[in-house]
């Protein structure tokens, strides 16, 4: 996945490697962002259809999965593709992508 290369070099040449563990962290941090952007843009639920996000947030979304996959030497491509491939199967098992679980 070229942005996986991209997240890749920019954390190499910014010297900024960490421990996969902090990698995570950061993931839930980020989506944790996403919950407050749409919590704060609709009300807490109360207007739905006011959901507001901002795009750069959803690119720190991004960002910090790339940078985890790339720390656990997972290809993000890869990882991307076996999902497709098990909701494809679920929807044809169950008529939904969802695990049930």
């Amino acid at each position: 996945m070229d942005g996986q290369q991209a997240v890749a070099d920019f954390v190499e040449t910014h010297d900024l490697e960490t421990p996969p563990a902090f990698r995570l962290l950061d993931l839930v941090s980020e989506v944790g962002e996403l919950g407050k952007d749409a919590n704060e843009s609709t009300d807490y639920g109360a207007s739905p259809d006011d959901l507001e996000i901002a795009s750069d947030e959803i690119g720190d979304v991004l960002f910090a999965a790339l940078a985890l996959a790339d720390s656990l030497e997972i290809d993000a491509g890869e990882a991307l593709e076996e999902a497709l491939e098990k909701y494809e199967r679920r929807i044809e098992d169950s008529e939904t992508p969802g695990s049930g679980a």
